[in-house]
């Protein structure tokens, strides 16, 4: 059985066409289409009371948010992260001139290991960037006595972690900076868009010049910026979806927790934990295949597949291993074995608000019956 059109791991959430049509009248009619129009204004505003920050800034998506996050706090020499991770965590590092270096994650959290970081650590070192990896939290605590105990700034890469809560705090208050990321598969989208949590508003001002070329005024450029504004229309966008984020996370802790139920049983598939799942937002539902499952991870992927289930094998391959990466003497496979396992194990199957029981109990149903 077959469901009647594809199933991916995340679709976009979207509000009803209806409500947006007065906003892009009146976007239209300002002719105000970017550098900080009222949406822009209307939804950094809304963005701070959400989630409980003082200070947001936006970004036309989250890849130019990390990079201009790395630039904006002035970093040299190496920059410790993860291999675990989509490929602009790392990216955004090599485009701002600095050397990454790769540390194994924790195989529970699938998140950094603390005790990495410290052993990585050298005279170059000048930054951490973590990555809330599925929106399950860091060990925030251990990485900034880390952080602090040598000098180092943190820039925590929390694409996944929109609206997740630490000990009932906003996860974003933790570190130098946070970078969001606001793509049309998250828990909250602007189609494309992007954010940085910022400390306070010189760190804001200054982002806010770097994400707008370095422009002072009409005559005066004084940093080297680039070109990262949200529009109008993606701001719009997420004006809207904010009034019903709440809703899509519920529909996805329900779905969340069908599967947990279903799959309890199930020998050889393990269910990630989050590390506070009271404060969670189901960005993902990551599974491992163990070695007493009927087929491997690829296997199982095939299988979903031949179906029309198309779950994804987050994060394969590792970024360690891709060709401008692949030569740091960090990047060798013998220095991640955990990343390396995960690879080879994890595998997202679709959550999204709209999938319906019937979808869901046909991907369960195919899991089982292996």
């Amino acid at each position: 059985m077959k469901p009647t059109s594809p199933i991916y791991v995340t679709r976009p959430s979207l509000p009803p066409l209806q409500e947006l049509i007065p906003h892009l009248e009146r976007i239209w009619e300002s002719r105000f289409l970017t550098n900080g129009g009222h949406y822009h204004e209307q939804l950094e505003a809304a963005l701070c009371r959400y989630l409980g920050v003082e200070h947001v800034a936006l970004f036309a998506n989250g890849t130019l948010a990390l990079m201009v996050a790395l630039q904006a706090l002035e970093l040299t020499g190496e920059v410790i992260t993860t291999p675990y991770s989509f490929v602009a965590t790392a990216h955004s590092v090599l485009w701002n001139r600095l050397d990454p270096v790769f540390v194994d994650i924790d195989p529970r959290t699938m998140n950094m290991d603390p005790a990495g970081i410290e052993a990585a650590i050298t005279s170059r070192t000048t930054a951490i960037l973590p990555v809330h990896c599925y929106g399950h939290a860091c060990d925030v605590d251990a990485i900034q006595s880390v952080a602090d105990t040598h000098g180092l700034k943190v820039i925590y890469d929390a694409a996944h972690a929109f609206g997740v809560r630490l000990r009932g705090e906003s996860l974003l208050r933790h570190g130098d900076l946070s970078v969001l990321s606001f793509h049309a598969t998250k828990v909250f989208n602007t189609f494309e868009g992007g954010a940085i949590v910022c400390p306070d508003a010189a760190t804001k001002a200054r982002i806010d010049l770097l994400k707008n070329f370095g422009i002072v005024d009409e005559t005066t450029v004084s940093e080297l910026g680039l070109n990262g504004k949200m529009s109008e229309f993606n701001a719009a966008l997420g004006f809207l979806q904010l009034d019903h984020v709440d809703e899509a996370v519920r529909q996805r802790r329900v779905i969340d927790a069908t599967y947990r139920s279903r799959l309890a049983g199930v020998r050889g598939i393990t269910c990630l934990e989050s590390v506070d799942p009271a404060g969670k937002n189901c960005a993902y539902f990551p599974v491992r295949v163990e070695d007493d499952y009927p087929l491997d991870r690829d296997g199982l992927h095939e299988r979903l597949r031949e179906h029309d289930i198309y779950a994804r094998r987050y994060f394969y391959p590792l970024i360690s291993s891709f060709p401008m990466y692949a030569g740091l003497p960090s990047a060798d496979p013998k220095r991640l074995p955990a990343a390396v396992d995960a690879a080879a194990r994890v595998l997202c199957l679709p959550i999204y608000p709209g999938l319906t029981q019937e979808e869901q109990a046909l991907i369960i149903d195919l899991i089982e019956r292996v």
